[in-house]
């Protein structure tokens, strides 16, 4: 049965880029989210420099006074890599998961093609043994990239390890097409598996299609909760901004959109009225909490909903 959708209250921007950082000149995008203690919580994200190359910083902030934030990275914990490698133009994180006394952030690299806005993305990782402030990312190379599932791209990796058997959601592109406005991309939600979180199974199961005129639907983020799984990602049409969707599973295989309950919209102005995007939701003490991003992927930088549990 569908739950009651959640009476979100936006708390409006927690995160603004530092332009006066090299790294961090515009955006900070696609927050994600790990428990530290208590009601602090790291939020990882990405911002580009004056080349429009995406790193990966972080700050931290307690729930019961996110206006207030408590630390942030100086300088970025993950960089583009080498020209040629699958994330030469930008690393962006998607994922934080716990491995004993290790933390993994599961990644996407991304080279631009040669026509705008064509661009190549795959999956990576890194892990760190100090409690998630510096991280080596594991290989120079993608742990999932192209193959006959995911023609054109592989992104968008959310990952959950329950007890032992990991589970991926991902975003799989399927096509560009030559429209009026230039180049679109196609592109919704997959899954996979593995037995250690690096090498993964996949065979083409859809978790999140396509409905209508949408042309894309970015990461799924997932909360098990009360006995079956609760999912928001974003979903767009053609040049029109990213909308939060909503849907649930009993399995986290068969999922049904429920996006009329998602519970939250578009301002009638400022930072959030063109767009909203990747949303992160965690749950804690009777209370939910979204970190999301508004018009431009996340120009202006990160914002917040609670809503009561």
């Amino acid at each position: 049965m569908a739950g009651q959708p959640l009476a979100w209250e936006k708390q409006g921007l927690v995160f603004r880029p530092d332009s006066s950082r090299a790294w961090m000149r515009t955006h900070a995008a696609v927050p994600t989210p790990m428990h530290l203690a208590g009601s602090v919580y790291r939020i990882y994200f990405s911002s580009r420099d004056a080349a429009n190359h995406s790193h990966v910083g972080y700050f931290d902030l307690d729930l019961n006074q996110p206006n207030q934030i408590l630390a942030a990275s100086a300088e970025p914990i993950l960089v583009p890599g080498p020209i040629g490698c699958y994330d030469a133009d930008g690393i962006y994180v998607e994922s934080a998961v716990r491995i004993g006394d290790r933390i993994r952030l599961y990644t996407i690299g991304v080279t631009t093609g040669a026509t705008p806005p064509l661009f190549y993305a795959s999956i990576g990782c890194a892990d760190s043994t100090d409690g998630g402030t510096t991280f080596e990312k594991y290989t120079a190379a993608p742990i999932m990239q192209r193959s006959a599932c995911d023609p054109c791209l592989v992104t968008a990796p959310f990952v959950l390890n329950e007890d032992g058997r990991w589970r991926m959601w991902y975003v799989s592109g399927e096509s560009w097409t030559q429209e009026a406005h230039g180049l679109q991309s196609h592109y919704f939600v997959k899954y996979a598996e593995s037995e250690d979180g690096l090498i993964w199974r996949r065979d083409g199961r859809v978790c999140l299609n396509l409905q209508g005129d949408e042309t894309n639907i970015a990461r799924l983020w997932v909360v098990p909760d009360g006995g079956r799984y609760r999912g928001w990602y974003s979903v767009g049409g053609g040049r029109a901004g990213y909308r939060i969707g909503y849907a649930e599973s009993a399995d986290g295989l068969e999922w049904t959109r429920l996006d009329e309950r998602a519970g939250i919209a578009l301002s009638a102005d400022g930072w959030d009225a063109a767009a909203q995007a990747y949303p992160a939701v965690v749950k804690h003490d009777g209370r939910w909490f979204m970190f999301y991003n508004g018009n431009a992927f996340g120009r202006d930088g990160i914002g917040l909903a609670i809503a009561p549990a």
